[in-house]
C-alpha cells in the first residue's frame, strides 16, 4: 500500500479545496468502495478441531482407544465402566476444542470495538455546498468541518480553524486539551497541530480540514492492525501445567514400557503386554487435575470479582501472581485524567492547593483581596455555563452574600493564557489587594516563581484583569471579539496558576506495596517528560533520592556526557531517544536503572518496551485505559483495562478489568495469584502419593500371577472420588502471611512441579498425608 499520507501533512497546500471541497462526482466514485473506509475485521480462522500437538491432549485423545484395547483384548474390570471412562475424555476433549475456538474468537473483537468509534454523521462541503452526510460516504480529499462536541471523522489536515481544541487522551495519553491549526508545528504526525485525529472529540470551537486518511491507514487503524496482530502468548500457568504434563506423561510412558517388558520377559502374549501398557498410562495421569486447576482459578476469579476486578481469561488470575514487572499508562490509570489546580503565585508568594479527590481542605488565606479577584478571574474566564432548571436539586448548605454594587456601571474584562504573554499586556500588578507598578522587581518575582512552577512539569496559566471606563465603554457596549476593540494592554496581572492531572489517592501506597513484592512499576505514557517525572516521583515509581542523569549533572554542574550513567536509579526516555534505540539498547538500560519512566511514546513503542522487558525473562502486566494501549495491552503476558474511563478496544485486548478504575486493585489481583501457585503446589503434591500403591498391584499380578487386586474400577473411584475433593479442598487455603513479601517467582527456575517432586512424592510418601508441608512454597523448587 502507499505510504501514509500523514506523513506529507507538513507540505499540504492550505489552499486547497478551501472553499468548494471535492466534486460530487468523484466523491462518489471513491464513496462506492465503503472497504477503505471502515477499519478492517481481524481474520479469523474456523477451528473445528482442537490442536492436538501437545502432550495432553494426545493422552486425552488416545485414552478412549486404549480403553477400547482393554475391553475387547482381555478387560480385568466391566465394558460399562470402560464406556464411562472413554466417554468423559471425549467430553474434555470436546471443552477444549470450544475454549480453543472462543480464544480464536475473542481476538475478532479487539476490531469491533473499534467500530463504536464511528461517527454517525459529518458535514462535508462538495461542489461548494454544505449539507451533512453518513460518515461512512467520507472520501480521501473531502472537505469537512468540525465543531465542538463533534467526533473527528477521519484523519484530517487543518486548514482552517478557530479556537478549536481536541481531546487526544485516548490516543496519545495527553490530559489536556490540544489546539488545532494550519500551521505546521512538529514533523511527527502525532507532535503536530495541523492533524485531527480519527475518533477524537472536538471539544471547542470550530475547524475546517481535508481528509488525508480513512479506515486502516488512519492512526486509529493502524493502533487497530497493530493490536489484531499481535498473537497470543502461554500464560505461565499454561506452562506449568503443560510442563508437569510433559513429565507425567513421561513417567507413565517409562513406567508402562517397564511392565510392558517384564510382562514379554515373563511369556505373556503381545496383546497382553500392551493392555497392561495402557492400563498404567491411564492409570498414572491424575484425572483430577483439571477439576483442580479450574476450581483453584474460578475460585480466585470470584474473590476478585468481589472486589471489581473482572477476569476474562480465568488463566490469567495466575499471570498475574507471577508478574515481576507492570507497565502502566499514566493518564487514568495512576491518575485521575481531570486537570486540577495544583499550585497558585499571589502575593508573591507560592501557594499549595489541595489535589485530594475530595478536596476537603486549602492551606493558603482565602481572605486575601489578591486571591478574591484572582477568583472572580477564573470563574468568568471559563467554558463553564450555568444549568437552568436546577430549582429541585437539593442543596445541603445555603448561604447568602452581598453582589458587587449595582450602581457600578463598569464593564470587567478577564484574561488568561500563556504567563509570559499575559505579562506583556500589563503595566501594574495587584499585591495584597493593591494595584502597584509593574517594575523590574516584580518582573524578576514572577519569572522565578514561573520557573519553579514549570520545574514541576506543570501547565501553567497567567491572569491579569481591567476595569473599563464607563465613559469610553457605556452599559450596551458592543463588544468585537475578532475586531478587538477594547484595550489588550495596561492591564493588571492578578497571579498565576499552575494545574496538573493529579496521582489517584490509593496508588502511591500500591506502588509501594508493588516494590515490597519485588515488581517493577514503569511508567509508559504518552505525555511530555516533565510532567511524566513529576507524577512518577509523586506516586512512588521515581522514589525519594533517586536521581537521573540530568538531575546528577545539575547537581555537581557538569555535561550530561561526564555523568557515569549507572550512578542513576532512576531514567527518563522520550519517544525522539527511544525511536533512534536498538533494541539491545533499550534492554541494557532496562537492566541499569530500576526505576524507568518512558514518555511521549507512541502506541508501537509500548509495544517494543513490552517486548524488551520480556526479553528481560520477565513477566510483563500492562494497565491502560486508552486506544494506544491496546496493541501493548494484548502482547503483555496479562493485559489490565480499566472499567470506567477504558476504551472499548482496550477492554477487549485485556485479560482483565478494573471496574473501579482502581491501581490499587491489581495488589489484590497479585496476592491472590501467588496464592494460586501455592495452593496447586499443595494440591499436585497430594496427587502424585496415590501413584505407586495403584501401579503396585499391577506389577504383583503379573510376576506373582495373583488376582489383580485394585481393579480399573476401584482405581477410577480413588481417581475421581477420594482423589478429587481433597485435591479441590486444598485450594481453599488461605495465604501464608508473608505471601507479598517475596520476589516474584522465577519461571525457569520455579516451577509448579519437577522430575524429584514426581518420583519422591509417588515413590516415599504414599498415604502419608500427615506429611504433607503446610506450605506449598519451595514444594518442587529445583533452585
Amino acid at each position: 500500500s502507499p505510504a501514509p499520507v500523514l506523513q506529507d501533512s507538513c507540505v499540504l497546500s492550505p489552499s486547497l479545496g478551501r472553499e468548494w471541497g471535492l466534486v460530487v462526482k468523484v466523491c462518489g466514485e471513491g464513496a462506492g468502495n465503503q472497504d477503505s473506509w471502515v477499519l478492517s475485521p481481524a481474520l479469523g480462522r474456523e477451528r473445528v478441531v482442537p490442536d492436538s500437538a501437545d502432550s495432553d491432549s494426545l493422552a486425552e485423545q488416545g485414552a478412549p482407544l486404549g480403553q477400547g484395547m482393554s475391553n475387547n483384548l482381555s478387560p480385568p474390570c466391566p465394558l460399562p465402566g470402560q464406556l464411562y471412562l472413554a466417554i468423559a475424555l471425549i467430553a474434555v476433549v470436546v471443552v477444549t476444542g470450544c475454549f480453543g475456538y472462543y480464544q480464536e474468537f475473542k481476538s475478532t473483537n479487539i476490531i469491533a470495538s473499534f467500530k463504536n468509534l464511528v461517527p454517525q454523521q459529518a458535514t462535508v462541503i462538495r461542489d461548494g455546498d454544505k449539507f451533512q452526510i453518513n460518515a461512512n460516504q467520507l472520501v480521501v480529499g473531502d472537505l469537512v468541518e468540525i465543531k465542538g462536541g463533534d467526533r473527528v471523522p477521519a484523519d484530517i489536515r487543518i486548514i482552517t480553524s478557530q479556537g478549536c481544541k481536541v481531546d487526544n487522551s485516548s490516543l496519545t495519553g495527553e490530559s489536556e486539551p490540544q489546539t488545532r491549526a494550519p500551521e505546521c508545528t512538529h514533523e511527527s504526525p502525532l507532535e503536530t497541530r495541523n492533524i485531527a485525529f480519527f475518533s477524537t472529540m472536538c471539544l471547542e470551537g470550530t475547524a475546517t480540514g481535508i481528509i488525508v486518511n480513512t479506515g486502516d491507514r488512519t492512526i486509529i487503524g493502524r493502533i487497530a492492525s497493530l493490536a489484531s496482530g499481535v498473537e497470543n502468548e502461554k500464560t505461565p500457568i499454561a506452562i506449568e501445567i503443560e510442563h508437569f504434563v510433559d513429565i507425567i506423561a513421561g513417567l507413565a510412558i517409562f513406567f508402562g514400557g517397564t511392565f510392558f517388558v517384564v510382562a514379554m520377559v515373563i511369556g505373556y502374549p503381545f496383546l497382553k503386554a500392551m493392555v497392561f501398557f495402557m492400563a498404567i498410562v491411564v492409570a498414572y495421569v491424575p484425572e483430577g487435575l483439571l477439576a483442580t486447576v479450574t476450581v483453584c482459578l474460578s475460585l480466585t476469579a470470584k474473590r476478585l470479582a468481589r472486589k471489581n476486578c473482572v477476569v476474562k481469561n480465568l488463566e490469567a488470575v495466575e499471570t498475574l501472581g507471577s508478574t515481576s514487572v507492570i507497565c502502566s499508562d499514566k493518564t487514568g490509570t495512576l491518575t485521575q485524567n481531570r486537570m486540577t489546580v495544583s499550585h497558585l503565585w499571589f502575593d508573591n508568594q507560592i501557594h499549595t492547593a489541595d489535589t485530594t479527590e475530595d478536596q476537603s481542605g486549602q492551606s493558603f488565606d482565602q481572605s486575601s483581596e489578591t486571591w478574591r479577584a484572582l477568583c472572580k478571574i477564573v470563574s468568568l474566564c471559563n467554558r463553564a455555563f450555568f444549568k437552568s432548571g436546577q430549582d429541585n436539586v437539593p442543596v445541603p448548605k445555603l448561604s447568602i452574600h452581598e453582589l458587587e454594587d449595582p450602581r457600578d456601571p463598569r464593564y470587567l474584562l478577564v484574561m488568561k493564557g500563556a504567563p509570559e504573554r499575559i505579562l506583556e499586556r500589563c503595566a501594574t500588578i495587584m499585591i495584597k489587594g493593591q494595584e502597584l507598578p509593574l517594575d523590574e522587581q516584580w518582573k524578576e518575582a514572577f519569572q522565578t516563581a514561573y520557573m519553579d512552577l514549570g520545574g514541576l512539569g506543570e501547565r501553567v496559566l497567567g491572569f491579569c484583569h481591567l476595569y473599563l471606563d464607563p465613559m469610553q465603554f457605556p452599559r450596551g457596549f458592543s463588544f468585537d471579539t475578532e475586531e478587538m476593540n477594547f484595550p489588550t494592554s495596561g492591564l493588571c496581572f492578578a497571579g498565576l496558576i499552575s494545574m496538573i492531572d493529579p496521582p489517584r489517592a490509593t496508588v502511591p501506597d500500591a506502588v509501594m506495596k508493588c516494590r515490597t513484592a519485588g515488581i517493577r512499576v514503569i511508567m509508559v505514557t504518552g505525555d511530555h517528560p516533565i510532567t511524566a517525572k513529576a507524577i512518577a516521583a509523586s506516586v512512588g515509581i521515581i522514589s525519594e533520592g533517586s536521581e537521573t542523569v540530568e538531575d546528577i549533572a545539575a547537581r555537581m554542574r557538569i555535561p550530561v556526557e561526564q555523568v557515569n550513567k549507572r550512578e542513576a536509579r532512576a531514567c527518563v526516555v522520550n519517544g525522539g531517544q527511544l525511536k533512534d534505540m536498538e533494541t539491545e539498547e533499550l534492554v541494557e538500560i532496562l537492566k541499569m536503572h530500576p526505576e524507568m519512566v518512558f514518555a511521549r511514546t507512541s502506541p508501537q513503542q509500548k509495544l517494543i518496551i513490552v517486548e524488551s522487558c520480556q526479553k528481560l525473562g520477565a513477566i510483563v502486566a500492562v494497565t491502560g485505559d486508552g486506544v494506544n494501549d491496546s496493541p501493548a495491552l494484548k502482547k503483555a503476558d496479562i493485559g489490565v483495562a480499566m472499567g470506567i474511563a477504558g476504551s472499548d478496544a482496550a477492554k477487549n485486548a485485556a485479560d482483565m478489568i478494573l471496574l473501579d478504575d482502581n491501581f490499587a486493585s491489581i495488589v489484590t489481583g497479585v496476592e491472590q495469584g501467588r496464592l494460586i501457585f501455592d495452593n496447586l503446589k499443595k494440591s499436585i503434591a497430594y496427587t502424585l502419593t496415590k501413584n505407586i500403591p495403584e501401579l503396585t498391584p499391577y506389577l504383583i499380578y503379573i510376576t506373582v500371577s495373583v488376582p489383580l487386586p485394585l481393579g480399573c474400577i476401584t482405581i477410577l473411584f480413588i481417581e475421581l472420588c477420594t482423589d478429587i475433593f481433597p485435591s479441590v479442598s486444598l485450594a481453599y487455603e488461605k495465604a501464608e502471611s508473608d505471601i507479598m513479601h517475596l520476589k516474584p517467582r522465577n519461571p525457569r527456575r520455579d516451577r509448579l512441579v519437577n522430575e524429584a517432586l514426581a518420583v519422591a512424592r509417588g515413590a516415599w510418601e504414599p498415604g502419608l498425608l500427615g506429611s504433607l508441608p503446610s506450605s506449598g512454597r519451595g514444594v518442587g523448587s529445583s533452585g
